[in-house]
């Protein structure tokens, strides 16, 4: 078992080597990359074979995926007719690692009569492609995770990873955010998570404690016991949010003293709080709670009226709401 376990952690950190390899060698190459994507008024045409394709066919995945309309062309069905797919408007993707790959050699001549603009995603930066390419990125290893260093692993990881970086790159210059993403994914828990808005999952505001900023310590802690929670929002006589008073909150009271039970828990609980819309996706809710390290957050109406409370748990299993 040692054996086994020495061995797969080899393979991690020979791929992982190979991928913090790319960070050196990420230069204006690159940055002319994303900006001939981002001037495509066609596709992104995708070709490789064989490994190199099944990287090809996720880097399409991913691209589409994220607003950038991209197609997979098999070289070897490229040359028998599917080269008709492709038009000067659009960019090809061409993957292969020693940049000598038979079928994707074959496709230039005729893709250079297209007139379409290439660029190789290849370790081999002398090689026929590179030489043919508009644009070359260096998806070279220093060696393969494989131990006879014949089949591509580090190698296709590395390629994965440029395809991966050229995809979030084009997201962010488009500025593609959460209500596109949920567009291209209506379907499945994860099209479920970013579509749904906060008033769809949220608590009602019977499952808390609602105090006012004049309610006292004793009347908090009988709140929260008798309601099974441990915090409790405070509300301003017109039903906006005052602030969020927790049982650790407490801590800055005079705990001990004879008066701490009467005192008001104005002066303990926390204002200026993080709150969302419930008109708010859910995917903005849950950056807002991880960036900001929180359990829970207030929802409130454009009136700044609270509605409710949306947590962590609420949005990543929605069968099982209860966690105050």
């Amino acid at each position: 078992m040692k054996e086994i376990l020495r061995h797969a952690r080899e393979v991690i950190r020979i791929e992982a080597e190979a991928v913090q390899g790319l960070l050196e060698r990420l230069d204006d190459s690159f940055v002319r990359a994303v900006e001939l994507l981002l001037a495509c008024s066609g596709r992104v045409v995708v070709t490789g074979i064989g490994k190199s394709g099944l990287v090809g066919r996720k880097i399409v995945a991913t691209l589409t995926s994220t607003g950038t309309p991209a197609i997979f062309l098999h070289p070897v069905e490229g040359l028998h007719g599917d080269l008709g797919m492709v038009t000067p408007q659009d960019v090809l993707l061409a993957i292969s690692n020693s940049g000598e790959t038979a079928e994707i050699i074959g496709l230039l001549p005729i893709l250079k009569k297209i007139g379409v603009k290439i660029i190789g995603l290849t370790g081999g930066l002398t090689s026929t492609l590179a030489q043919n390419s508009h644009i070359v990125l260096d998806v070279g290893v220093e060696r393969e995770a494989c131990p006879l260093g014949l089949a591509p692993t580090s190698s296709t990881t590395a390629t994965l990873v440029i395809g991966d970086a050229l995809a979030v790159a084009l997201m962010r210059q488009r500025n593609f955010d959460e209500k596109d993403f949920a567009l291209f994914h209506p379907g499945g828990s994860l099209g479920e998570k970013v579509s749904l808005q906060v008033k769809e999952i949220m608590r009602p505001t019977a499952e808390f404690p609602l105090l006012s900023a004049e309610s006292t310590v004793k009347e908090f802690l009988q709140a929260i016991q008798r309601q099974g929670a441990d915090l409790a929002l405070v509300l301003n006589p017109d039903g906006t949010l005052a602030g969020m008073i927790t049982d650790r909150d407490l801590r800055r009271g005079e705990v001990g003293s004879p008066k701490f039970l009467t005192q008001g828990i104005g002066g303990l609980m926390s204002s200026n709080l993080p709150a969302i819309e419930e008109t708010s996706s859910a995917a903005e809710a849950l950056r807002e709670l991880t960036e900001k390290n929180l359990e829970a957050l207030p929802v409130l109406d454009k009136a700044k009226h609270l509605k409710g409370m949306v947590t962590l748990r609420d949005i990543l299993n929605r069968k099982n709401l209860k966690v105050f």
